[in-house]
Protein backbone atom coordinates (compact mmCIF):
# COMPACT_ATOMS: atom_id res chain seq x y z
CA UNK A 1 0.00 0.00 0.00
CA UNK A 2 1.02 3.52 -0.79
CA UNK A 3 -0.54 5.98 2.07
CA UNK A 4 0.68 9.25 2.90
CA UNK A 5 2.72 8.81 5.60
CA UNK A 6 5.08 11.79 7.24
CA UNK A 7 7.09 9.52 10.18
CA UNK A 8 10.86 10.43 10.29
CA UNK A 9 14.12 8.62 11.47
CA UNK A 10 14.06 10.84 14.34
CA UNK A 11 10.86 9.23 15.82
CA UNK A 12 12.29 6.16 15.57
CA UNK A 13 14.56 6.86 18.77
CA UNK A 14 11.69 8.35 20.88
CA UNK A 15 10.57 4.77 22.51
CA UNK A 16 12.33 3.12 25.09
CA UNK A 17 13.16 -0.61 24.39
CA UNK A 18 11.33 -1.34 27.71
CA UNK A 19 8.45 -0.29 26.70
CA UNK A 20 7.55 -2.24 23.55
CA UNK A 21 5.10 -4.80 24.53
CA UNK A 22 4.84 -8.37 23.76
CA UNK A 23 3.34 -10.09 20.33
CA UNK A 24 0.43 -11.73 21.10
CA UNK A 25 0.83 -14.10 18.57
CA UNK A 26 1.87 -18.23 18.48
CA UNK A 27 5.25 -19.05 18.86
CA UNK A 28 7.46 -19.48 15.87
CA UNK A 29 10.08 -22.45 15.80
CA UNK A 30 11.54 -23.74 12.54
CA UNK A 31 13.20 -20.32 11.67
CA UNK A 32 16.62 -18.93 12.45
CA UNK A 33 18.98 -16.87 11.58
CA UNK A 34 22.16 -17.28 10.96
CA UNK A 35 24.79 -16.52 14.00
CA UNK A 36 28.39 -15.99 14.32
CA UNK A 37 30.65 -16.34 17.16
CA UNK A 38 30.14 -12.78 18.43
CA UNK A 39 25.87 -13.43 18.50
CA UNK A 40 23.37 -12.73 15.76
CA UNK A 41 24.24 -11.37 12.52
CA UNK A 42 23.14 -8.58 11.21
CA UNK A 43 20.54 -8.78 8.73
CA UNK A 44 20.95 -7.32 5.03
CA UNK A 45 18.27 -6.33 3.07
CA UNK A 46 17.54 -6.15 -0.54
CA UNK A 47 15.06 -4.51 -1.70
CA UNK A 48 13.16 -4.96 -5.03
CA UNK A 49 12.26 -1.36 -7.21
CA UNK A 50 12.32 2.24 -5.47
CA UNK A 51 8.99 2.34 -4.37
CA UNK A 52 7.95 5.43 -2.47
CA UNK A 53 6.75 3.67 0.71
CA UNK A 54 10.42 2.02 0.94
CA UNK A 55 12.02 4.81 3.03
CA UNK A 56 9.50 4.74 5.76
CA UNK A 57 8.89 1.56 5.33
CA UNK A 58 12.52 -0.14 5.21
CA UNK A 59 15.03 2.78 5.25
CA UNK A 60 14.19 4.79 8.42
CA UNK A 61 13.79 2.08 10.64
CA UNK A 62 16.88 0.27 9.51
CA UNK A 63 19.22 3.74 10.49
CA UNK A 64 18.31 3.22 14.17
CA UNK A 65 18.79 -0.32 14.29
CA UNK A 66 21.97 -2.30 14.37
CA UNK A 67 20.77 -5.66 13.78
CA UNK A 68 19.35 -4.47 10.36
CA UNK A 69 20.70 -2.70 7.19
CA UNK A 70 19.37 -1.85 3.16
CA UNK A 71 22.80 -3.92 1.53
CA UNK A 72 20.94 -3.75 -1.74
CA UNK A 73 18.76 -2.30 -4.22
CA UNK A 74 17.78 -2.96 -8.34
CA UNK A 75 14.78 -1.43 -9.78
CA UNK A 76 12.86 -1.67 -13.62
CA UNK A 77 14.88 1.83 -14.16
CA UNK A 78 18.62 1.42 -13.16
CA UNK A 79 18.91 5.15 -13.50
CA UNK A 80 16.36 5.22 -10.77
CA UNK A 81 18.07 2.76 -8.54
CA UNK A 82 20.96 4.75 -8.55
CA UNK A 83 19.61 7.82 -7.62
CA UNK A 84 17.15 6.21 -4.73
CA UNK A 85 20.41 4.65 -3.50
CA UNK A 86 22.12 7.92 -3.44
CA UNK A 87 19.57 8.72 -1.40
CA UNK A 88 19.42 5.98 0.96
CA UNK A 89 23.10 5.16 1.29
CA UNK A 90 22.35 1.63 -0.45
CA UNK A 91 26.14 0.79 -1.25
CA UNK A 92 25.05 -1.97 -4.32
CA UNK A 93 22.97 -1.16 -6.69
CA UNK A 94 22.39 -4.35 -9.07
CA UNK A 95 20.98 -5.08 -12.45
CA UNK A 96 17.49 -6.75 -11.77
CA UNK A 97 15.88 -8.21 -9.61
CA UNK A 98 17.22 -11.42 -9.95
CA UNK A 99 19.91 -10.23 -9.21
CA UNK A 100 18.77 -9.33 -5.59
CA UNK A 101 17.11 -12.25 -4.70
CA UNK A 102 20.49 -14.56 -5.30
CA UNK A 103 23.14 -12.12 -3.96
CA UNK A 104 24.84 -14.24 -1.28
CA UNK A 105 25.34 -11.55 0.86
CA UNK A 106 21.51 -10.36 1.13
CA UNK A 107 19.63 -12.14 4.08
CA UNK A 108 15.95 -11.01 3.80
CA UNK A 109 13.87 -9.29 0.57
CA UNK A 110 11.63 -6.39 0.60
CA UNK A 111 8.94 -6.83 -1.79
CA UNK A 112 7.14 -3.47 -2.07
CA UNK A 113 6.11 -4.14 -6.12
CA UNK A 114 2.97 -3.96 -7.67
CA UNK A 115 1.12 -6.77 -5.95
CA UNK A 116 -0.01 -8.98 -9.17
CA UNK A 117 4.02 -9.71 -8.70
CA UNK A 118 3.86 -10.21 -4.99
CA UNK A 119 3.45 -13.94 -5.63
CA UNK A 120 6.62 -14.52 -8.42
CA UNK A 121 9.51 -12.13 -6.37
CA UNK A 122 8.25 -13.53 -2.35
CA UNK A 123 8.47 -17.05 -4.43
CA UNK A 124 11.85 -16.67 -6.02
CA UNK A 125 13.46 -14.85 -2.99
CA UNK A 126 12.18 -17.83 -0.84
CA UNK A 127 13.58 -20.28 -3.14
CA UNK A 128 16.90 -18.24 -2.90
CA UNK A 129 16.91 -19.10 0.95
CA UNK A 130 15.98 -15.56 2.03
CA UNK A 131 13.25 -13.81 4.39
CA UNK A 132 10.47 -11.61 3.19
CA UNK A 133 9.11 -8.99 4.20
CA UNK A 134 6.41 -8.19 1.64
CA UNK A 135 3.83 -5.46 1.43
CA UNK A 136 0.27 -5.41 1.26
CA UNK A 137 -2.19 -6.57 -0.07
CA UNK A 138 0.13 -10.01 -0.02
CA UNK A 139 -0.93 -11.27 -3.19
CA UNK A 140 -3.88 -10.35 -6.15
CA UNK A 141 -5.47 -13.51 -4.02
CA UNK A 142 -5.71 -16.48 -1.61
CA UNK A 143 -4.56 -18.82 -3.91
CA UNK A 144 -1.66 -17.23 -4.66
CA UNK A 145 -0.88 -16.36 -1.40
CA UNK A 146 -1.08 -20.15 -0.18
CA UNK A 147 1.18 -20.83 -2.83
CA UNK A 148 3.85 -18.51 -1.31
CA UNK A 149 3.11 -19.84 2.35
CA UNK A 150 3.48 -23.51 1.39
CA UNK A 151 6.90 -22.19 -0.13
CA UNK A 152 7.93 -20.58 3.00
CA UNK A 153 7.29 -23.43 4.49
CA UNK A 154 9.31 -25.97 2.76
CA UNK A 155 12.02 -23.42 2.92
CA UNK A 156 11.65 -22.43 6.68
CA UNK A 157 11.82 -18.98 5.93
CA UNK A 158 10.17 -16.20 7.64
CA UNK A 159 7.74 -14.09 5.77
CA UNK A 160 5.73 -11.09 7.19
CA UNK A 161 3.02 -9.70 5.42
CA UNK A 162 4.20 -5.99 6.17
CA UNK A 163 0.84 -5.32 8.56
CA UNK A 164 3.15 -2.91 10.43
CA UNK A 165 0.01 -1.42 12.66
CA UNK A 166 -0.35 -4.58 14.48
CA UNK A 167 2.77 -4.06 16.29
CA UNK A 168 2.52 -0.80 17.30
CA UNK A 169 1.43 -0.22 21.04
CA UNK A 170 -1.52 1.61 20.04
CA UNK A 171 -3.24 -1.59 18.36
CA UNK A 172 -1.88 -3.68 21.02
CA UNK A 173 -4.23 -1.86 23.77
CA UNK A 174 -6.69 -1.87 21.63
CA UNK A 175 -6.20 -5.28 21.50
CA UNK A 176 -5.38 -5.71 25.17
CA UNK A 177 -8.64 -3.51 26.26
CA UNK A 178 -11.09 -5.60 23.76
CA UNK A 179 -9.73 -9.25 25.24
CA UNK A 180 -10.31 -7.55 29.01
CA UNK A 181 -13.59 -7.85 29.03
CA UNK A 182 -14.72 -4.59 30.09
CA UNK A 183 -16.57 -3.25 27.20
CA UNK A 184 -19.13 -6.69 28.09
CA UNK A 185 -20.52 -8.46 24.94
CA UNK A 186 -19.13 -7.15 22.05
CA UNK A 187 -21.94 -6.62 19.10
CA UNK A 188 -20.49 -4.71 16.86
CA UNK A 189 -17.32 -3.49 14.94
CA UNK A 190 -17.31 -0.12 12.36
CA UNK A 191 -13.79 0.28 10.96
CA UNK A 192 -13.08 2.75 8.09
CA UNK A 193 -9.70 4.22 6.14
CA UNK A 194 -10.97 6.76 3.55
CA UNK A 195 -8.29 8.36 1.73
CA UNK A 196 -9.26 11.09 -1.29
CA UNK A 197 -7.06 9.40 -4.19
CA UNK A 198 -6.86 11.50 -7.95
CA UNK A 199 -8.87 9.37 -10.78
CA UNK A 200 -5.06 8.83 -12.31
CA UNK A 201 -5.47 5.72 -14.95
CA UNK A 202 -1.59 5.47 -14.69
CA UNK A 203 -1.69 5.13 -11.40
CA UNK A 204 -1.38 0.70 -10.23
CA UNK A 205 -4.29 1.70 -7.69
CA UNK A 206 -6.66 2.23 -10.18
CA UNK A 207 -5.33 -0.76 -12.77
CA UNK A 208 -6.98 -4.31 -12.34
CA UNK A 209 -3.74 -5.67 -13.71
CA UNK A 210 -1.64 -4.35 -11.35
CA UNK A 211 -3.71 -5.64 -8.28
CA UNK A 212 -5.35 -2.59 -8.14
CA UNK A 213 -9.09 -1.57 -6.25
CA UNK A 214 -9.58 0.27 -2.56
CA UNK A 215 -9.68 -3.11 -0.63
CA UNK A 216 -6.11 -4.25 -2.18
CA UNK A 217 -4.97 -0.68 -1.22
CA UNK A 218 -6.15 0.83 1.52
CA UNK A 219 -9.86 -1.33 2.14
CA UNK A 220 -7.53 -4.24 3.58
CA UNK A 221 -6.71 -2.16 6.57
CA UNK A 222 -10.13 -2.10 8.37
CA UNK A 223 -10.31 -6.03 7.26
CA UNK A 224 -7.17 -6.77 8.93
CA UNK A 225 -8.19 -4.59 12.03
CA UNK A 226 -10.80 -6.55 12.90
CA UNK A 227 -9.62 -9.74 12.26
CA UNK A 228 -7.64 -9.03 14.56
CA UNK A 229 -9.56 -7.48 17.35
CA UNK A 230 -11.95 -10.18 17.13
CA UNK A 231 -9.18 -12.93 16.62
CA UNK A 232 -11.86 -14.78 14.28
CA UNK A 233 -12.72 -15.62 11.01
CA UNK A 234 -15.66 -14.17 8.96
CA UNK A 235 -18.70 -16.60 8.46
CA UNK A 236 -20.76 -14.69 6.44
CA UNK A 237 -19.90 -11.74 4.40
CA UNK A 238 -22.05 -9.31 2.26
CA UNK A 239 -20.32 -6.06 1.21
CA UNK A 240 -21.04 -3.62 -2.19
CA UNK A 241 -18.96 -1.79 -3.96
CA UNK A 242 -18.30 1.67 -6.86
CA UNK A 243 -16.43 1.22 -9.57
CA UNK A 244 -14.07 3.45 -11.46
CA UNK A 245 -11.89 1.97 -14.59
CA UNK A 246 -12.62 -1.39 -15.28
CA UNK A 247 -12.97 -4.01 -12.38
CA UNK A 248 -11.25 -1.77 -9.87
CA UNK A 249 -13.27 -0.54 -6.64
CA UNK A 250 -12.71 2.92 -5.46
CA UNK A 251 -15.22 2.19 -2.65
CA UNK A 252 -16.36 -0.95 -0.46
CA UNK A 253 -17.93 -1.15 2.54
CA UNK A 254 -18.88 -5.31 4.35
CA UNK A 255 -20.67 -6.77 6.63
CA UNK A 256 -18.36 -9.74 8.25
CA UNK A 257 -20.39 -11.79 10.44
CA UNK A 258 -18.09 -13.67 13.05
CA UNK A 259 -18.47 -17.00 14.79
CA UNK A 260 -18.81 -14.90 18.56
CA UNK A 261 -21.60 -13.04 16.96
CA UNK A 262 -19.81 -9.71 16.45
CA UNK A 263 -20.99 -7.69 13.45
CA UNK A 264 -18.00 -5.85 11.64
CA UNK A 265 -18.88 -3.01 8.99
CA UNK A 266 -15.44 -2.41 7.31
CA UNK A 267 -15.44 0.57 4.12
CA UNK A 268 -12.39 1.40 2.10
CA UNK A 269 -13.26 4.53 0.24
CA UNK A 270 -10.33 6.30 -2.19
CA UNK A 271 -12.73 8.26 -4.19
CA UNK A 272 -11.70 11.62 -5.16
CA UNK A 273 -14.45 13.10 -2.77
CA UNK A 274 -13.75 11.11 -0.05
CA UNK A 275 -12.61 12.57 3.30
CA UNK A 276 -9.79 11.15 5.13
CA UNK A 277 -10.69 8.95 7.94
CA UNK A 278 -8.96 6.64 9.86
CA UNK A 279 -10.46 4.40 12.73
CA UNK A 280 -12.40 1.82 14.54
CA UNK A 281 -15.04 1.95 16.90
CA UNK A 282 -15.62 -1.24 19.10
CA UNK A 283 -19.06 -1.46 21.03
CA UNK A 284 -19.96 -3.62 23.86
CA UNK A 285 -23.21 -3.50 25.86
CA UNK A 286 -21.02 -2.58 28.97
CA UNK A 287 -18.83 0.10 26.86
CA UNK A 288 -17.22 1.38 23.86
CA UNK A 289 -13.55 2.11 22.51
CA UNK A 290 -12.85 3.46 19.85
CA UNK A 291 -9.39 4.36 18.61
CA UNK A 292 -8.42 7.19 15.89
CA UNK A 293 -5.37 6.66 13.51
CA UNK A 294 -4.43 2.96 14.29
CA UNK A 295 -2.34 3.00 10.77
CA UNK A 296 0.01 5.64 11.44
CA UNK A 297 -0.19 6.75 15.05
CA UNK A 298 3.05 8.60 14.83
CA UNK A 299 1.03 11.09 13.24
CA UNK A 300 -1.32 11.39 16.23
CA UNK A 301 -3.85 8.95 17.41
CA UNK A 302 -6.43 8.48 20.60
CA UNK A 303 -7.38 5.91 22.29
CA UNK A 304 -10.77 6.22 24.01
CA UNK A 305 -12.82 4.27 26.33
CA UNK A 306 -15.97 5.08 27.35
CA UNK A 307 -18.02 2.55 29.87
CA UNK A 308 -20.46 2.98 33.04
CA UNK A 309 -17.66 4.13 35.03
CA UNK A 310 -16.66 6.75 33.22
CA UNK A 311 -14.79 7.79 29.79
CA UNK A 312 -11.20 8.34 30.07
CA UNK A 313 -8.42 8.73 26.96
CA UNK A 314 -4.65 7.14 25.99
CA UNK A 315 -2.30 7.52 24.11
CA UNK A 316 1.01 5.63 23.46
CA UNK A 317 4.25 6.35 21.61
CA UNK A 318 4.89 8.14 18.73
CA UNK A 319 8.16 5.70 17.31
CA UNK A 320 7.15 5.03 13.69
CA UNK A 321 4.65 1.54 13.54
CA UNK A 322 7.74 0.73 10.61
CA UNK A 323 10.00 0.47 13.64
CA UNK A 324 7.94 -2.00 15.69
CA UNK A 325 7.68 -3.93 12.71
CA UNK A 326 11.34 -4.23 12.01
CA UNK A 327 11.60 -5.20 15.58
CA UNK A 328 9.14 -8.43 15.15
CA UNK A 329 10.99 -9.43 12.16
CA UNK A 330 14.25 -9.43 13.08
CA UNK A 331 13.01 -11.09 16.31
CA UNK A 332 11.19 -13.59 13.95
CA UNK A 333 14.10 -14.04 11.91
CA UNK A 334 16.81 -14.53 15.03
CA UNK A 335 15.08 -16.58 17.20
CA UNK A 336 11.56 -17.57 16.07
CA UNK A 337 9.54 -14.85 17.80
CA UNK A 338 6.13 -15.51 16.51
CA UNK A 339 4.56 -12.97 13.79
CA UNK A 340 0.79 -11.56 14.17
CA UNK A 341 0.91 -11.44 10.48
CA UNK A 342 2.84 -14.10 9.10
CA UNK A 343 2.12 -16.29 6.22
CA UNK A 344 -0.70 -18.48 7.18
CA UNK A 345 -2.07 -15.09 8.74
CA UNK A 346 -2.02 -13.46 5.28
CA UNK A 347 -3.53 -16.00 3.34
CA UNK A 348 -6.63 -15.64 6.23
CA UNK A 349 -6.32 -12.06 5.20
CA UNK A 350 -6.78 -12.73 1.22
CA UNK A 351 -9.47 -15.26 1.78
CA UNK A 352 -11.46 -12.40 3.69
CA UNK A 353 -10.33 -9.92 0.76
CA UNK A 354 -11.64 -12.36 -2.28
CA UNK A 355 -14.94 -12.95 -0.08
CA UNK A 356 -15.86 -9.39 -0.32
CA UNK A 357 -15.23 -9.38 -4.22
CA UNK A 358 -17.12 -12.11 -4.58
CA UNK A 359 -20.10 -10.58 -2.19
CA UNK A 360 -19.84 -7.25 -4.49
CA UNK A 361 -20.35 -8.68 -7.62
CA UNK A 362 -16.43 -8.16 -8.56
CA UNK A 363 -13.86 -10.66 -10.40
CA UNK A 364 -10.92 -11.27 -7.86
CA UNK A 365 -7.42 -9.35 -8.50
CA UNK A 366 -5.22 -12.11 -10.82
CA UNK A 367 -8.08 -13.27 -13.07
CA UNK A 368 -6.13 -14.24 -15.98
CA UNK A 369 -8.79 -14.12 -18.50
CA UNK A 370 -9.17 -10.18 -17.38
CA UNK A 371 -5.20 -9.85 -17.04
CA UNK A 372 -4.55 -10.32 -20.75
Amino acid sequence: MRHRDFGTAADASAANARDRPRLFCRRRTDTLARTDEQGPAMIRFGTLGAAAITPRALIYPCVDEWRASVYAIAARDRARAEGFARFAGIRHVLDDYQQVVAHPKVDAVYVPLPINLHREWTIKALEAGKHVLCEKSFASNAIEAQDMAQVAAEKKRVVMDAFHYRYHPVFMRAKEIVDSGVLGRISEIRAQFHVPIPANLDDIRMNYRTGGGVTMDIGCYPISWVRHLTGEEPIEVTARAEVGPPYVDTMLEATLRFPSGIVARTSGDMRETAKFKAEFEVVGDAGTLTVVNPLIPQNGHQIKLATRSGTSTEQRDRRPTYGYQLDAFIAAVETGAPLCTDADDAVKQMRVIDRCYRAAGLPLRGDPDLDR
